[in-house]
């Protein structure tokens, strides 16, 4: 009887396992994707160093979350065309050439050059709290106005080039944490900021899901390690020494942040 009941209880630990081995297939299964990174410098990884020499002012990053994911998932073929600066319309007129109907993984996190995000940055550090405020409003009315007809177009061309492609589509971190002691801009400039991101965010998440695509929300993940938080910074502040990767993530930021809530989302 002992005996019996410690071959059960084998096959139970055996079944158990394999039931494990089952719910990890999701990822397995990954390896057999064929996958294209599109999107702007949050995409190609500004800000994380390590820049390929074949992207150049693109400025691809072996440490964006596209490049890691290709890494540790290792799907059948990987391809980044992400590049600093990257606009919807840039995206729609060279980027999405690199789908195809065989393409099964898309990533593409696109809009904030297109609400102005870098000339909102320079306002808000150059010319004080009421500009700042300004020009948050500015660009949160074309937002409203204009983005969703613009990411409806993105969104419509990769559904027309990649018809059976699951498509992920990532957001932007949120760059301040409030309330806590902070050197450079106010309070309002740093409430408004995040407004704006805040609302950017929203109007992806809504047009993405309108299109049957996935949305990677990764605000929650930089929480504790925003600008102004007391964890380790997981954005470039304002570097005068090279402004390019201000407001970007780091490295730590791609691997901590990014990248797992990518992943998480895509399988």
């Amino acid at each position: 009887m002992r005996r019996f009941r410690l071959a059960t209880l084998a096959l139970s630990l055996t079944a158990a396992l394999g039931a494990t081995l089952v719910t990890a297939l999701p990822a397995q299964a990954a390896a057999t994707d064929r996958y294209v990174a599109l999107g702007d410098s949050y995409a190609s990884g500004v800000g994380a160093g390590s820049y390929t020499s074949e992207s150049g002012s693109c400025k691809r990053s072996t440490n964006a979350y596209p490049a890691l994911y290709n890494a540790n998932v290792r799907p059948a073929s990987y391809r980044s065309v992400a590049c600093s600066g990257a606009t919807t319309t840039s995206v729609i007129n060279t980027q999405l050439s690199a789908l195809s109907s065989t393409t099964t993984l898309v990533s593409v996190q696109v809009g904030g050059n297109d609400v102005g995000f870098a000339n909102i940055m320079t306002a808000c550090v150059l010319y004080g709290t009421t500009e700042c405020v300004a020009s948050v409003d500015a660009a949160m009315v074309k937002a409203r106005n204009d983005l969703p007809r613009l990411l409806d177009n993105v969104y419509n061309g990769i559904k027309s080039r990649s018809p059976s492609a699951r498509v992920v589509v990532v957001g932007y971190p949120v760059f301040y944490q409030i309330n806590t002691p902070c050197v450079g801009l106010s309070d309002t400039s740093r409430a408004k900021i995040n407004e704006g991101i805040n609302l950017v965010d929203d109007i992806t998440r809504s047009r993405a899901t309108a299109h049957g695509f996935r949305f990677a929300d990764v605000r929650s993940a930089f929480v504790g390690h925003q600008l102004c938080s007391y964890g380790e910074k997981w954005l470039h502040a304002l570097n005068f020494l090279d402004l390019g990767v201000s407001y970007h993530p780091t490295a730590a930021g791609q691997t901590g942040g990014n990248y797992p809530v990518f992943r998480s989302v895509a399988g």
